[in-house]
């Protein structure tokens, strides 16, 4: 199975402020994250981290990386930190990448941190996933729910990562938006 998630922001105290997540400490949000990945994702499993992993150190980001399943692919996010020693990171990720267009099960995906208006293949039905926003007004109220276009944050799904057939069934349901050079 593919599965998608974001701005986790493992050991970040103030997020759980800045964002009203209800956890009590960051040790309890780390567990609670922790939990709800494993839970979703078997160690066969590819999971896209589109940004915001950690702030943390590469030693820390190492251990949080340890404790989860699946093979993890990056794109990065702003507050990526620990990827300043790269070194570290090596290894721990199939991919790290600033953006990437990839096609699963016949569907073209692009995955960046940030929310785009439009994307490779808008107009033939590709979907754009992202995060950065978290859950917080203005910038989550702005998207359009008219286009294939999906935050993957924790913040907005349950704590938890997404699966692909959930984001191709909630795709599924908006009309592909065309536009005047999509036949060309």
């Amino acid at each position: 199975m593919i599965y998608f998630t974001s701005d986790l922001h493992f050991g970040h105290t103030n997020i759980i402020k800045y964002c009203n997540r209800p956890f009590s400490s960051v040790e309890d949000m780390d567990k609670a994250l922790i939990n709800s990945w494993n839970e979703a994702v078997k160690p066969d499993d590819d999971i896209y981290i589109l940004g915001d992993f950690t702030m943390r150190g590469s030693g820390q980001a190492r251990g949080y990386l340890s404790a989860l399943n699946g093979r993890k692919y990056l794109i990065v996010g702003n507050h990526d930190l620990f990827l300043d020693d790269l070194d570290e990171a090596e290894g721990w990720f199939e991919w790290v990448k600033d953006y990437a267009a990839v096609d699963f099960h016949g569907v073209s995906f692009v995955l960046f941190h940030y929310p785009i208006v439009e994307w490779f293949r808008f107009g033939k039905g590709a979907i754009h996933l992202y995060g950065h926003i978290h859950n917080s007004p203005p910038a989550a109220t702005k998207i359009p729910s008219n286009i294939r276009a999906f935050n993957v944050g924790v913040d907005v799904n349950d704590f938890a990562p997404v699966s692909i057939d959930e984001i191709i069934r909630r795709a599924n349901k908006i009309e592909i938006v065309k536009r005047h050079n999509d036949d060309l």
